[in-house]
């Protein structure tokens, strides 16, 4: 601790939406965190790539710099907070403020998902705590269920909506009929899509979140693993029709699962059954089913991002620490995550239903031909229809389900179906969890 113990003084490294939404909560609830911690929390300096700019009216503008040393040289902060997001200068950043045996708080996924074993090491070999609940989940104590309560259990998956961004555009094209491109265009109007909405709708966010899941819930070295990810922007008014016919509804998921010799870790659209918990998380809320060995199915569900969602994960963390540190017990948070390299299961070897949809001209011998590629491949068909008659050169829909198979076999008997001449555009494919 400082030598001035009785205030706890805080750097923060970044002051955008979270940034902004810490300082808020830390300004409202001062009197209560000071009660709990015996000591007030002090902003001591924050950094920003711009000090001009305008910030939250609550933030004592003296306190801005453009300096990284203002905040990581300075010997009286007890505690680093990143939220500036991105690899670099974070990395670099952390780094320093680890090295100088400061308590660390970080929001950043992205960080985490590509050095966070290096960094929980780093953190551990110096005596200090690494704490990141807002890295997934926003306001949701996901990653506090997983390292303490659930500490005693062995889990076995997870199942999650991680992406408020991509939840928000299949909810509004489920219910509403629209288009993939006019919900984007909503969601940035109202500011839940950024300019270049990419890795949220492409699903790259979403796999970072995953990767942290996994390195908490099966203790796995994750650091950079490629998970194999696929995005929303390809699905259409029509997929949702058909899901609902059958009684699903599409929800981009985050899904890991200890297979004993390999972990599975994939993010992509799903069909979920109507009357699956994960079904009804609607909007930009996010959710999270666990599955313990002991405890069984629990779901954790609430707003997934946004500046005051996170910054009360954000500031809890900081508590934590603050207290750890005050205690004497600075690191022990951190020691407790031992993190060993595990093996990735490769994708062709996932299991689980499927639901195509082929464009195809409607000629004699052509379902023939579709249910043929797909049997000499070992996928056994479920549920199938043919909307409609097609005409000439306008094509019909045929929609299929199938049972439980192999993503290999799945793949070879798509490919060799989308090199037919009666099919007009390429198969749709989409997974059915659960």
């Amino acid at each position: 601790m400082s030598s001035a113990s009785s205030v706890i003084r805080v750097g923060l490294l970044g002051c955008g939406t979270v940034g902004g939404g810490v300082v808020q909560l830390l300004r409202a609830k001062a009197t209560y965190l000071e009660a709990r911690l015996g000591a007030p929390i002090e902003i001591a300096s924050v950094l920003v790539r711009d000090p001009g700019k305008e910030r939250v009216p609550e933030l004592d503008r003296k306190k801005l710099t453009s300096n990284p040393d203002d905040v990581l040289g300075d010997a009286s902060i007890d505690v680093v907070v990143e939220v500036m997001g991105g690899l670099e200068p974070a990395r670099t950043l952390v780094t320093r403020a680890l090295d100088a045996g400061r308590q660390v708080v970080t929001a950043n996924k992205m960080l985490l998902a590509h050095h966070g074993a290096e960094l929980l090491e780093r953190a551990a070999a110096r005596g200090v705590d690494l704490a990141f609940e807002g890295a997934v989940g926003g306001g949701i104590p996901v990653i506090r269920v997983l390292r303490d309560s659930l500490a005693s259990d062995t889990i076995e998956s997870i199942s999650g909506i991680v992406n408020g961004t991509s939840n928000y555009v299949l909810t509004r094209m489920q219910k509403e009929g629209l288009s993939f491109d006019e919900v984007v265009k909503a969601a940035q109007a109202l500011g839940y899509a950024e300019a270049d909405p990419t890795l949220d709708v492409g699903g790259g966010d979403a796999a970072h979140k995953l990767a942290v899941l996994a390195m908490l819930a099966f203790g796995a070295r994750l650091d950079g693993v490629k998970v194999p990810t696929e995005g929303i922007d390809t699905l259409e008014p029509l997929d949702h029709v058909f899901a609902d016919r059958f009684g699903f509804v599409v929800k981009q998921l985050a899904v890991a699962r200890d297979r004993g010799a390999a972990i599975e870790l994939r993010v992509h659209p799903a069909l979920i059954a109507k009357d699956a918990p994960l079904a009804n998380i609607n909007g930009v809320l996010n959710a999270i089913a666990l599955e313990g060995r002991a405890l069984g199915p629990c779901l954790l569900s609430g707003r997934g991002a946004g500046d005051m969602p996170t910054a009360v994960s954000v500031v809890a963390d900081v508590v934590d620490v603050a207290n750890a540190r005050r205690s004497g017990a600075s690191g022990r948070m951190t020691r407790a995550m031992k993190l060993t390299p595990r093996a990735l299961a490769p994708m062709d070897d996932v299991e689980t239903r499927y639901y195509f949809r082929f464009s195809v001209f409607d000629r004699p011998g052509v379902l023939a031909k579709i249910t043929g590629a797909l049997g000499e491949r070992g996928v056994s068909i479920e549920q199938m229809v043919q909307q409609g008659r097609g005409t000439g050169d306008v094509p019909v829909d045929v929609v299929i389900l199938t049972h439980e198979s192999r993503e290999a076999s799945v793949q070879a008997a798509l490919a060799a179906i989308a090199r037919e001449g009666f099919v007009a555009r390429p198969p749709r494919m989409i997974r059915v969890h659960g």
